[in-house]
């Protein structure tokens, strides 16, 4: 963490005793106007002083001319000025010591160059002065826990429920109001909302610091455009994970950036957007799609203190919706346990004869009748030690039936222990208005879709594994950083300089890292080639070596299975003349000849410095695998043994890995060996930019890096 950012202080911002309102004006509908009418609805017991050019006095409140007419010291001052006079009006902050400034007007790096050296210029004011600033272009704050209301979006505040306190950071002003409004008509309780606009200087990893330490916040919600300082986020993430405050994230952006090649190589098929969805998910921020999804599993993991580490049971009184929940759970990733054989027992008990007893549970028509029945069956599946929650999805029937259901299935709730959430089939089919309410009000998750109570649930499910997984407790360390020799002692007096190895030199590098490779040696010419693999014994791999010759088999710098002398010459002359043809310019190192290595499996597996995000690792399956299915898992450098394995696991092709049909099962430990040892030495030292082993062939005993690509700055 930087020292600016240790000594810039958000209370004056956030929790301010008393607030400045500038440019503040009688007109309706003004943003100063607009200000003052939001602190004086939600109740602030701070402060207020007014400054307005043209005004005395508004609505019974004196008015200063200008802010060098302020008292000294005042927490914050709220610039509702134009664009022009934001600068001095910054100025006249830091001379009046006011703590923190907020700023909404816009026309600043959002439209042209002056305006975004207008905006670097204010960022430096606030930053020399560590005076906090909000904005520009933002529509400021709410603190519902403190009773503060920095904003002009006029404010309807309904009555706060009780529950855990989720925080809102947004980017974007009209993604802030939207969220502010949606969680407060689901009944939750929000701490504090922040629209961070331009962030010219406070970024959204301020306020998420903020929000991680404030105790009235336990989940938090960001929508994030960009993440500015990526190692920073990484690492509040980190800390928001030890103390079990969920951040839920939305991050526009995944088709922004188009494939930078076809080929198979793992760097350019990994965008900004991949690596950021797999490093926030190494640190168990949950990762959302939609605006609903975000909403919707704050609210399942606002709710409920404990999340679920097990699958759901699903209760329905449609048996169609059986098939439906069971496919889609599945696309989900969702669990949904059998159930206990004296559970099975109990809910026989309960249903008609004619019910199937399993998970989804079908509760019949009957239900119509004897509505009891959900609750009876409810509180049997909530009991059962196999499910983690439970998701109701019912068809509500007409209203004055409706009603029946909801407080059947409350009577079957005995405690909140284990997440649970009531859907409605029918879309907006009419329900009683104190359908949802009660349910709320018990504090049960609803939703009018199972779609979204599924998804929620899913979402809620995977927080609750990633959180206790002993794999992010760090019981099982990664490798230790391995820094090379300076220089590395790869080929050639004096090592190897900047850019692009060639493929001996890569694997001698490997095989300093303890990764295995194919018997072989550079030759330099036919005889050397000859007695080369003499000594290996036949078959064996002829390959052109230069390090301007990145893809040798394009070139016909490549011939497998060479059987005798006889054909290693053919095929010596052949390489030389294909890749003079080829590229008639490049000069060779010589050729390398290696013992030709058994079949197997072959993965790519990887490691490159990603721009601001810092080392990561990739593994996929190799060949046609990889283009076909875009099969690659993106993993942090630090990531240990067991969190490797569970990646390879995810992979799309992961049925090869476990063999058959004649095939052993892939050594998995040797995969993650190999990795590991790639993290080590990307963490051990950064003059090494990119290594890329395609293929890594994989045995059921066993793993040889066949050709490598290492780039070293």
């Amino acid at each position: 963490m930087t020292a600016e950012r240790q000594l810039i202080a958000l209370r004056p911002l956030l929790r301010p005793r008393s607030v400045a309102i500038v440019g503040v004006s009688a007109e309706a509908g003004s943003l100063g106007g607009n200000v003052l009418a939001n602190l004086t609805r939600i109740g602030f017991k701070g402060d207020i002083h007014l400054v307005s050019r043209n005004n005395r006095e508004i609505g019974g409140r004196a008015c200063v001319g200008s802010i060098d007419e302020l008292p000294d010291g005042i927490d914050v001052a709220v610039l509702a000025v134009p664009r022009q006079a934001s600068i001095d009006a910054v100025k006249a902050c830091v001379r009046r010591k006011i703590g923190a400034a907020l700023v909404f007007a816009s026309g600043f790096a959002e439209m042209d160059e002056a305006g975004r050296a207008d905006q670097d210029a204010i960022a430096r004011i606030a930053n020399e002065a560590k005076l906090a600033l909000c904005g520009p272009n933002c529509i400021g704050l709410v603190n519902l826990t403190d009773r503060v209301a920095l904003t002009f979006e006029p404010l309807s505040l309904p009555a706060q429920a009780q529950g855990r306190g989720i925080g809102v950071v947004t980017q974007s002003g009209a993604m802030c109001s939207t969220l502010r409004l949606a969680l407060l008509a689901k009944g939750l309780k929000l701490s504090i909302v922040v629209s961070t606009g331009n962030e010219a200087q406070l970024t959204t990893e301020h306020f998420l610091e903020f929000l991680i330490d404030d105790d009235a916040t336990e989940v938090i919600v960001l929508f994030m455009e960009q993440v500015r300082d990526p190692a920073l986020f990484l690492e509040l993430a980190a800390r928001a994970r030890e103390r079990k405050k969920p951040i839920v994230l939305m991050h526009p952006g995944r088709s922004a950036r188009a494939q930078e090649s076809a080929r198979t190589h793992t760097g350019a098929m990994v965008g900004n957007h991949a690596v950021m969805s797999a490093l926030v998910a190494h640190q168990a921020a949950v990762r959302v799609e939609t605006l609903e999804e975000l909403l919707d599993t704050a609210e399942i993991l606002a709710r409920f203190a404990k999340p679920p580490v097990k699958g759901a049971a699903v209760m329905t009184n449609s048996g169609a919706f059986k098939g439906y929940a069971l496919d889609f759970a599945e696309t989900l990733g969702l669990d949904l346990p059998a159930l206990s054989a004296a559970n099975t027992e109990a809910i026989k008990k309960i249903l008609p004869p004619f019910a199937a007893i399993e998970n989804p549970v079908d509760t019949t028509a009957q239900t119509v009748r004897d509505p009891s029945i959900l609750g009876s069956t409810a509180a049997q599946l909530l009991a059962d030690p196999a499910m983690g929650s439970l998701v109701i999805s019912i068809v509500a029937g007409a209203p004055r039936f409706a009603m029946d259901k909801a407080n059947a299935i409350l009577s079957g709730i005995a405690n909140l222990e284990k997440p649970i959430a009531v859907a409605t089939m029918g879309d907006e089919t009419e329900l009683p208005a104190e359908f949802s309410a009660c349910l709320r009000d018990k504090g049960l998750a609803f939703f009018r879709s199972p779609d979204r109570a599924l998804r929620a649930m899913a979402r809620a499910t995977w927080y609750g594994s990633a959180v206790t997984s002993p794999r992010l407790r760090a019981e099982t360390p990664a490798l230790p950083p391995f820094p090379l020799p300076n220089p590395p002692p790869l080929a050639g007096e004096g090592g190897v300089g900047a850019g692009a190895l060639t493929e001996y030199q890569g694997k001698a590098l490997l095989a300093m890292l303890g990764i295995a490779v194919p018997e072989g040696a550079l030759a330099r010419d036919p005889d050397d080639a000859s007695e080369i693999a003499e000594r290996l014994g036949y078959p064996v791999v002829l390959k052109a070596q230069a390090a301007a010759l990145a893809h040798k088999s394009d070139a016909g710098g490549v011939v497998l299975n060479i059987a005798d002398r006889a054909a290693l010459m053919r095929a010596w002359d052949g390489v030389a003349a294909d890749v003079r043809k080829a590229q008639p310019d490049i000069g060779l190192d010589g050729m390398l000849v290696e013992a030709m290595a058994p079949p197997g499996l072959e993965l790519v597996v990887g490691a490159r410095r990603e721009p601001k995000w810092g080392p990561i690792l990739t593994i996929g399956l190799g060949g046609i695998w990889i283009e076909a299915l875009h099969d690659i898992r993106i993993l942090p450098a630090d990531i240990d043994r067991d969190g490797i394995i569970d990646e390879l696991r995810k992979l799309k092709g992961a049925a090869l890995l476990r063999g058959g049909r004649g095939t052993p099962a892939a050594d998995l430990e040797a995969i993650a060996d190999c990795v590991l040892r790639l993290g080590a030495i990307m963490r051990g030292d950064p003059r090494v930019t990119e290594i890329e082993i395609n293929p890594l062939r994989v045995y059921g005993k066993g793993a040889l890096a066949l050709d490598v690509l290492v780039h070293v700055g």
